[in-house]
């Protein structure tokens, strides 16, 4: 599974070319409502723009069995770029695929303009409100909730990945559960990861960087990065400042190997061993599946510290630009059906947006032996089920990229905590 999820250090493009050009109205050469669409037996062909790989490719299949005459192209690429362009297409109403992914960081910024997507309602996929937890319906709706923008594919709960031969040579515990009471809190995480520096297991760090940490913790708290009138409320939140200060604990202590998430560096980190622990959330599984082929059955699940929070998920959309909407509206049902939604999780690590399916014994039984057989599909139920729906701001993306740089400039030594911190706070007026 290659799924390149959030780089919480990736640059982020402003929002406000796609915000003038939705204020101006216009179309762009798409098709409007549920008029459009094709003929029973006209061929035709469908692009889906995605970051990574979000395992479709056999669904496809399965949908051009009563399709015959639909085509679908992938088009993928990595997270930042996949967002930053799609910001451009829609602007300037040319190069949009029939069906984009958006993650959940981004979605905020999509369901501002409505008028820059097809409203799926119109389509009859309001019908599939009653499947899906609450909080991630509302996400995929615009702000007056008149329009339905995208239909949920995952969600992210949280857990973590660690090491247990790297653990074994600290002389830490190894087994999930005992790992799992080492770090009730953050504060105990750290604590941990101390003692695994002063074991100086070698090529070793506790952790791969903490900007993932850092979103982690703001995930877990009743508040973000925004207030319920979309303000944004870094400055004043304590929680995000708590957030912050462990991040920057993380890197005074030496438990940092340095190695910004989905970064050529971060994925080698993976098969060398580089690091011991990682903040997991259900689709990053597949990732480390993936990067650290020969570690299979060294590699374990705990709980994360604080118990819960959400990290990723994705929704599916339908830009106006789309010739096909119906068919590509067909085709986003199937896709997130909850069979296929299980299906994915099974094959490539994302976890369901589909409650009905968390007490499916199918589901809680489901276990992967490259974890050396750690129940995940207990775990991540019970992740998902423990966690408080955070409400995200509509350029929450762009936030998070201003606190991650910061993060990053500390660890790469150009700033002291201190300046760093004024510097974010600085960025972040700049954002509108």
């Amino acid at each position: 599974m290659g799924m390149l999820r959030p780089r919480f250090l990736a640059p982020v493009l402003t929002a406000a070319l796609l915000m003038s050009a939705a204020a101006c109205g216009g179309d762009a050469g798409g098709t409007d409502g549920a008029d459009a669409g094709s003929g029973a037996g006209e061929k035709i062909k469908l692009t889906i723009g995605l970051f990574g790989d979000f395992g479709y490719e056999p669904l496809y299949e399965e949908y051009k069995k009563t399709h015959p005459n639909v085509e679908i192209v992938e088009r993928k690429s990595e997270f930042a770029d996949h967002h930053n362009n799609l910001i451009k297409r829609l602007a300037t109403g040319a190069g949009a695929a029939d069906i984009e992914a958006v993650e959940v960081g981004y979605i905020g910024t999509f369901t501002a303009v409505p008028d820059r997507f097809h409203n799926l309602k119109d389509y009859g996929l309001d019908a599939r409100q009653k499947d899906y937890l609450d909080w991630k319906w509302q996400q995929g709706l615009s702000s007056d909730g008149s329009a339905l923008i995208g239909l949920g594919t995952d969600v992210g709960g949280l857990a973590m990945c660690y090491r247990t031969d790297l653990f074994e040579k600290a002389g830490l515990p190894s087994d999930r559960d005992e790992v799992s009471k080492l770090w009730p809190t953050w504060e105990d995480y750290i604590e941990t990861g101390k003692k695994f520096a002063a074991a100086n297991v070698p090529g070793a760090k506790f952790v791969d960087s903490p900007g993932e940490i850092f979103r982690a913790m703001v995930a877990q708290a009743p508040v973000g990065l925004y207030d319920e009138q979309d303000n944004i409320i870094v400055e004043t939140n304590p929680d995000v400042k708590k957030a912050w200060d462990l991040s920057i604990e993380i890197i005074k202590s030496g438990l940092s190997a340095e190695l910004a998430a989905f970064s050529p560096p971060w994925n080698t980190g993976f098969a060398k061993g580089s690091f011991a622990t990682i903040i997991c959330p259900a689709w990053m599984t597949g990732f480390i599946q993936e990067q650290a082929k020969d570690a299979a059955g060294k590699w374990d699940i705990a709980k994360v510290p604080g118990g819960a929070g959400n990290s990723g998920g994705s929704h599916l959309v339908l830009p106006k630009q789309g010739k096909h909407p119906k068919e590509a509206a067909e085709l986003i049902d199937f896709l997130t059906s909850p069979e296929n939604q299980a299906r994915v999780f099974k094959e490539e690590g994302t976890f369901p947006s589909i409650p009905a399916l968390y007490d499916d014994p199918d589901l809680q039984e489901f276990t992967k032996p490259f974890f050396n057989d750690a129940p995940v599909g207990k775990i991540y139920t019970e992740a998902v089920k423990a966690l408080k729906p955070q409400h995200l701001g509509p350029k929450e993306a762009e936030v998070r990229a201003a606190i991650g740089n910061g993060i990053g400039r500390v660890e790469q030594g150009k700033q002291t905590p201190e300046e760093a911190w004024a510097q974010v706070l600085e960025d972040i007026k700049k954002i509108k």
